[in-house]
């Protein structure tokens, strides 16, 4: 009785007495996997959310441990030989104390381990590439660009068809004479023009100042190559095999037959569909039996997602982490048999009430939360989950977009000193400052065209 008031009293003094007294390291066992364990650097250590959470367990419970990997990479589950394998076998044979994963709590496991309390819950879901996901959306026009893309080739027509205006205006080679000559490139001629660069076709007037041909000759090529990724990117999706496949439910996936499905072999998750009752989960086992399409590691389900014409099927935490590291991937968002993690331990062992313990108290405060937010951080930036991965983003075609701004910068920049050297030389002629004459050309040809010649008639009747 006087142990057991010990515990309530202090549950951190008592973990901490019993191993000093002991002079013992805990032997933790965990897995690789992302975002739970995965290598730091180059120096073999290991970090993650799992990582942490023992580490928090340690500050409170006072405690020294030592982590290493799972020898066969596999949680737990009973072999042909009636043996347990993965971590739930190592803390069985007691080469392990605790195993710390995302263990799920099964009625089996808690038959042979004990388990601590719930450190986090989650169900079972599955991903997919967003091009399978979402293959309806290809039968839109406007798919094979993003929005995103669509608003930068917008503001390249704007901003190009405003530089040839401006060229033309500055440009003396394109109008001599502002106050005789009439101006082609009006800023309505300018869009046209451009317009009809852009269909292919044409419309004149051409530019005759060099720095207009220059304007027009990288239009043209932008526009070439524009519309050569538009119509690849949509004849690609108009011969696509899965066009018309959208998945979004377990019952949608258990309904088609052109996309492979699978879990990891032996894990919580195939046994949940082996044993359950449900018409479309049973459809699906059956269909993973005949197919033999489980995968032997998450990393291998990822793997195989990636390169589409696969569904992978996991817990919803290990998919949401693959999810924010992969950005061509997408959950489902339906969500079957909620279930939680716990940290396994050898039946009768005096960790697992203070571990509880501990839990519910870091679980209170706040930091399972923060540490959950640490690590499902998605590193997909500018993408918002939603099925537009097969098109094309202003990234991929930012070489082109930087030719077009380069082109329109140093046209601009030729009509200026087109312009400059005009002007220095009526200074010159009629011995003036150069930034006088060059004000005057500039008012000419940009609405005060007036006013400047009233000025150049005054001058002459005071010479």
């Amino acid at each position: 009785m006087k142990g057991c008031i010990v515990v309530v009293f202090s549950v951190a003094a008592l973990c901490g007495w019993t191993l000093a007294a002991g002079t013992k390291e805990l032997s933790i066992t965990t897995i690789m996997e992302e975002p739970y364990t995965m290598p730091k650097g180059s120096g073999g250590e290991l970090e993650g959310y799992c990582i942490d959470l023992i580490a928090e367990l340690s500050r409170i419970l006072a405690f020294k441990y030592k982590v290493h990997l799972v020898k066969d990479n596999r949680y737990g589950a009973i072999d042909s030989s009636g043996n347990w394998n993965g971590m739930i076998g190592e803390v069985i044979r007691g080469e392990a104390d605790l195993a710390v994963a995302p263990l799920t709590r099964t009625a089996l496991r808690e038959q042979y381990v004990d388990m601590t309390a719930t450190f986090m819950s989650t169900g079972i879901s599955f991903i997919l590439h967003k091009d399978v996901a979402c293959g309806d959306r290809w039968l839109s026009l406007l798919a094979p660009f993003s929005t995103q893309m669509w608003v930068g080739v917008l503001m390249a027509f704007l901003l190009t068809g405003l530089c040839i205006f401006l060229v033309g205006r500055i440009s003396p080679s394109e109008w001599a004479e502002p106050d005789t000559d009439e101006h082609q490139f009006t800023l309505l001629h300018s869009y046209w023009y451009i317009t009809g660069a852009l269909t292919l076709q044409g419309a004149g007037p051409h530019p005759k100042a060099a720095a207009g041909k220059l304007i027009s000759a990288i239009w043209w090529l932008f526009a070439i190559l524009l519309l050569a990724c538009y119509l690849a990117n949509f004849n690609a999706a108009l011969h696509s095999d899965d066009k018309h496949i959208s998945i979004k439910t377990f019952e949608d996936l258990a309904n088609q037959d052109k996309i492979e499905y699978g879990a990891m072999e032996g894990g919580s998750t195939m046994l949940f569909f082996k044993n359950s009752q449900n018409p479309v989960c049973r459809r699906i086992h059956q269909h993973m039996e005949r197919k033999k399409s489980y995968v032997a590691s998450m990393e291998e389900g990822i793997r195989r997602t990636q390169e589409g014409n696969f569904a992978f099927i996991g817990e919803t935490a290990s998919l949401d982490s693959a999810v924010a590291h992969h950005c061509k991937l997408i959950r489902s968002q339906d969500v079957v048999a909620m279930r939680g993690y716990g940290i396994a331990a050898r039946q009768g062992s005096p960790l697992v009430k203070n571990l509880t313990a501990a839990i519910r108290q870091l679980t209170e405060s706040g930091e399972l939360a923060y540490l959950r937010d640490k690590w499902w951080v998605s590193s997909c930036l500018g993408e918002d989950g939603t099925c537009a991965s097969g098109t094309l983003q202003p990234y991929d075609m930012r070489g082109l977009f930087l030719l077009l701004g380069l082109g329109l910068g140093v046209s601009l920049l030729f009509a200026l000193l087109e312009l400059l050297a005009l002007a220095r030389n009526r200074a010159q002629e009629q011995k003036k400052s150069c930034c006088s004459v060059l004000t005057s050309e500039l008012n000419r040809r940009f609405g005060g065209g007036g006013e400047a010649t009233a000025q150049d008639a005054s001058d002459k009747s005071k010479a």
